[in-house]
């Protein structure tokens, strides 16, 4: 089946308390951005690429892109939330397909969970990787907290992993705040979600210290 990747690159940087997104610095001589591209045409060199940009960062992104990558990439706008940019990405997938969501700062995914993904969608229509929480877990409402039970707990991961029929129909739907992420979202449609085992590599790189893992993790690779 048809295979169309949304890289999801929508995000400033606020965290990272740099001048430009995170997703265009540097580990390892390249922008996190491009590795992340590189690792889904490493895994599928017949795969659709739609990367999802700020609206204030088009050209630069797009210059970035082109410079560092052989391969089409289709440049959208992103939106003002999560769900809105994605759902400006998947407006550019016309084919049946299965459809990747992407974190482009999830620049450390494997060809092999990607691929894993892929397996898992084609046969339940959905597949998303997530990891058991290793720390004690606290729950905080309204100024009180209580323990949960770890074990009991999820860490979820990208890409997020659909059949398009699934996650395009769910996404016809206003905005609501609890669209977390994709699979809240298909979820909510009345679709199932198939969890799969995600990478503790697979790290979403947030804030300074994640770009010195990200550049260890790479020389790793590497060696």
């Amino acid at each position: 089946m048809k295979k169309h990747a949304v890289i999801v690159a929508g995000g400033t940087g606020v965290r990272m308390g740099t001048s430009q997104p995170k997703q265009f610095l540097e580990i390892a001589g390249e922008p996190v951005i491009v590795h992340t591209l590189r690792a889904f045409l490493t895994a599928f060199e017949d795969i659709k690429l739609t990367v999802v940009l700020p609206v204030n960062h088009i050209q630069k992104g797009t210059q970035l892109i082109t410079s560092r990558v052989d391969y089409p990439v289709e440049i959208v706008e992103g939106g003002e939330t999560r769900f809105h940019s994605v759902q400006r990405g998947l407006a550019t997938v016309k084919e049946k397909s299965v459809v990747f969501v992407h974190d482009a700062v999830r620049c450390l995914v494997s060809t092999q969970l990607i691929q894993s993904c892929y397996q898992q969608a084609l046969t339940t229509g959905s597949a998303v990787p997530v990891l058991s929480s290793r720390d004690s877990i606290r729950f905080l409402e309204e100024g009180k907290h209580r323990v949960l039970n770890r074990e009991q707990v999820l860490l979820v991961q990208t890409p997020q992993v659909f059949h398009s029929e699934w996650i395009l129909s769910a996404f016809q739907v206003p905005y609501n705040s609890s669209f977390t992420d994709e699979a809240t979202v298909v979820e909510m449609a009345g679709y199932p979600i198939k969890l799969i085992e995600g990478e503790e590599s697979n790290i979403k790189i947030t804030r300074p210290v994640d770009l010195h893992i990200a550049a260890e993790w790479l020389q790793e690779k590497k060696r």
